[in-house]
Formats: structure tokens, sequence, C-alpha cells
């Protein structure tokens, strides 16, 4: 196999080049050389995503089996599809890692592939379905702004040259969002720990090691599909999670579960402020089976948490990103809402 992916030095993308080198397969990667060190083995092309004459410069280390991209997640539907047209003559097939969030019923719905998707054209630029100011609700734009890249990878590739993937949450080495390393680091930290909602709710987080197997094991397949790309609904909890921060970290923190009900009146910021907490019905109901079905295997998470604390404690830091700022309670705050609910 030779294959081109868009991306390639951190996080997903380096998980995906480097499952690709262990298979021996050809791997070229495209990026602007500023997130992380290229993977030993891979032939690397430097440009910008944005710069047509750099992608026109890419074409033409081609032709390849497949595309990856996993760096298309802060582009604009036009710029995938400009991009993606291009690729088109020096590529057989298309594989787009999208997200869940292009659903219209996310996160409030239980999904499955084939409900309705959030509007998106895939010529949209990066202003398309903004959310109003002062929106409380989901991030809708950039729900719109990543099904509208799905429609450009279709409109340039077709639908039986495309593979789109709809992952949930990823977590695992390397992440760089925050939410694992916040909890790891605050289970480490001990004494009474803010745990939110009910213990026993499912969670669906997908280790970035088996959302690579899964690209690159479809990325080999003809033809097309669509798969949600998540861990088994109910299989695992807030309650498991946790407790593994816990364990891996040799701490002696006691969980203290505070309801819902409190955390909102305490303006608790759902998502971020208690990372992965969230009350929306169907945040944690994405129905995976198809994927399943095609070879996709998730391994324990409690093994994605050992793994993650693991690779912090080795010295590395996740690349900097600005999403990870907004992850984390402020300790005060953290305290008063114990305090408030020992009181009651």
């Amino acid at each position: 196999m030779r294959i081109l992916v868009i991306g390639g030095t951190w996080f997903l993308g380096r998980a995906v080049v480097q499952d690709a080198v262990y298979r021996g397969w050809a791997v070229t990667t495209f990026n602007r050389g500023r997130s992380g060190p290229d993977v030993p083995g891979v032939e690397a092309v430097r440009g910008d995503r944005t710069d047509p004459d750099d992608f026109s410069r890419l074409a033409d280390h081609g032709p390849w089996d497949a595309v990856i991209d996993t760096s298309a997640g802060e582009q604009p539907p036009n710029v995938v599809l400009a991009g993606a047209r291009v690729l088109d003559p020096v590529a057989d097939r298309y594989v787009y890692v999208s997200t869940a969030s292009v659903y219209a019923g996310w996160p409030d719905q239980p999904l499955r592939v084939g409900d309705p998707l959030l509007d998106g054209p895939a010529d949209a630029d990066e202003d398309y379905g903004r959310n109003p100011t002062g929106w409380l609700g989901p991030n809708l734009h950039y729900g719109r702004q990543k099904a509208g890249a799905e429609r450009a990878v279709l409109a340039a590739f077709g639908e039986k040259r495309s593979w789109l993937l709809r992952p949930g949450v990823i977590l695992g080495p390397g992440e760089y969002v925050g939410r694992l390393p916040w909890w790891l680091r605050r289970a480490e930290s001990g004494g009474r720990i803010l745990a939110p909602g009910n213990p026993n709710k499912g969670i669906q987080p997908v280790d970035v090691r088996d959302v690579a197997q899964f690209a690159l094991d479809v990325a080999q397949r003809p033809g097309g599909g669509v798969h949600n790309v998540t861990a088994p609904i109910g299989r695992d909890s807030m309650a498991r999670l946790l407790q593994s921060c816990l364990e891996v970290t040799g701490s002696s923190g006691q969980l203290e579960w505070v309801n819902d009900r409190v955390l909102l009146e305490h303006g608790v910021e759902q998502w971020t402020e208690l990372p992965l907490w969230r009350t929306h019905e169907g945040v944690w109901l994405i129905d995976s089976s198809t994927a399943y079905d095609a070879g996709l295997t998730c391994r324990p998470l409690a093994e994605t948490v050992a793994d993650t604390w693991a690779w912090l404690q080795s010295g590395n830091l996740p690349v900097p990103h600005p999403r990870a700022a907004a992850h984390g309670i402020d300790p005060g705050k953290e305290t008063a809402i114990l305090l408030s609910v020992a009181s009651r």
C-alpha cells in the first residue's frame, strides 16, 4: 500500500503514520512541519493545505492507493474541496476523519449512520454557519463545517471512493485537547475530587490507536462508506474512567459524586470544566455497530488511561493547542461546590 496522510505528526495523524509504517506501507505525509517531528521512514512533503500551489506540488509525489485526511478539523469545506479535487486524479480513494458532531441530532438524540446531518455546503467558507452571539447550545458551527467538508470529499471522490469516519471523543497518548490529561493530573493531586453526575452513566471515548488502525483497514478496501467510530454503548462509565485515573496515578484521592442539578446550579460549564461531563441525553448513545461489523475493535478504557499516564510520565507533552486551556475547573470553584454539598 502507498498512502498519503494529510497531517501525520501529532495525535491521530501520528498514530496513523506509525501504524502504517509498522505495516510496511509506503507513507507520504503533508504538513507545515510545525506541530511535531516526522515519524521516521516517511516521505515528508512540507506545505499548507490552504495554498493551491502547495497542494499542486504535493500531487506530483503521487499516485497513492489512498489519502487519509486527519488534519481537516479546522479547515473550511471549500479548502477541503479544492484539495480533494487536486488529489482525485492521483489517489484511488479518500478516507476522511470527520466527527459525530455532523449529525443534526447530536448531542440530544441517540445516533446511528443514516440519521440526518447538519447543513453545510461543500463550497462553504469558514464563516458559514457560525453560532449567533450568546449561543449556549452545542457548537453547530463546527458541526456544519465538518458536514460541509464531508460533502466536499464526496463531491470530489464520489460515494464509491470515499470513506467517512465519524468518531465521538478520541483519547489516548498524545491527546492535545486535554480531557484525559486533566483528569489524570487531578487524580494525582488527590484530596476530595468533584466527580460529575451519575457515576454509572455510560461514556464512549475511543482510543486514538484504535481509530488509526480502523482508518488504515478501510483505506485498503475498494468502495466507500460511512461509519461512526466509538466504543460500545454502555461498556464504560464515568466511574470506571475516574477510578482508573486514581489507580494508575497511585492516588489516595476520594471521588465525591455530585448530581447534574447541583453542578448546573453552580454554573459548571459542561464538556470543559469537568471534561467529558454532559447532561444531554444522546451524547454517549452513538451506535457504531457498522464499524464493528467492518472490523473496528476498541481496547479497554483502563488501557487507554494507563497508557496515557505512562506517556505523560515519560516526559512527553501534548502539542500546544488553544482548546486545552478551556479544560478543567478552578480549584476554588471545585472546593466551593464540595463544601456546599457537604453543608446540605
